[in-house]
């Protein structure tokens, strides 16, 4: 099976969510090829999931005053900050028949996030998959994924952490300034990790995107040409930007 795979881009929130569907639909329609795309968020933004209650998760006030945007995914899952310099997201985008994906959900996050796995192992790093759908180094997690089935597709997408700014997260995060604390601070860097923190250097955004494609074409068994949106995927997007995912309704539906 030849994928399709959309080398690093640099988009804003509701274009990244608009691209995913866009994908999801034609990836649905037999019309594109699974698909693994790489990209980052510019301005940084908080993504929360489909469940979620934006005023419930989100400082508004403080991600208005950071020019911080603010999206819903089409995935469940927790609020998560997206900083544009410490990150890259993922996209798998396959139908669900694909060859070797488990029907259990679990399960398949585990068989998906072995490209991650494999990705940070050739960086010297031991990590391992923790359900539900997390991705951990020495414990603390480095790697958290979301991921739906719809049209008969799976879409899964997840974040690397690349540089980790606590203080910088809690202040978009809804989390009141009696808890933003050199204690608390401390018990989440227990928590979580970053390759910053875990390898002592700031790693290269074009390495770690080419270990990410070799990890997940290994892992998956698949080879690959890289190539772009086609046109009726750039249309789609633009539709699904500005009728959904730009749209104050969708964002503040809950």
């Amino acid at each position: 099976m030849i994928w399709r795979i959309i080398p690093l881009t640099v988009n804003k929130a509701s274009v990244n969510m608009a691209i995913d569907s866009a994908i999801l639909d034609e990836v649905s329609a037999g019309r594109s090829p699974p698909t693994l795309r790489l990209y980052r968020w510019k301005p940084s933004a908080v993504s929360i999931g489909y469940f979620q209650s934006v005023n419930e998760e989100v400082n508004i006030e403080a991600c208005r005053k950071k020019r911080v945007d603010i999206v819903r995914r089409i995935t469940g899952g927790g609020a998560v900050y997206h900083s544009y310099d410490g990150e890259i997201t993922y996209s798998v985008i396959i139908p669900e028949s694909y060859e070797g994906i488990p029907k259990d959900i679990i399960s398949s996050y585990e068989v998906i996030c072995r490209g991650i796995i494999k990705a940070l192992t050739w960086l010297g790093l031991k990590a391992e998959f923790k359900p539900v759908n997390d991705i951990t180094v020495d414990g603390r997690k480095i790697s958290g994924n979301a991921q739906t089935r719809r049209k008969g597709v799976i879409l899964q997408h997840g974040t690397i952490l690349l540089d980790l700014n606590i203080k910088e997260m809690f202040n978009v995060l809804k989390v009141s300034k009696e808890k933003i604390s050199d204690k608390l601070i401390k018990a989440v860097e227990e928590r979580v990790t970053s390759l910053t923190n875990v390898t002592g250097m700031k790693p290269d955004f074009t390495k770690i995107s080419q270990l990410l494609i070799k990890g997940f074409s290994e892992s998956l068994k698949f080879t690959y040409k890289f190539n772009s949106l086609t046109p009726a995927e750039e249309k789609l997007a633009g539709e699904y930007d500005k009728k959904q995912f730009s749209s104050t309704e969708w964002v503040f539906r809950r």
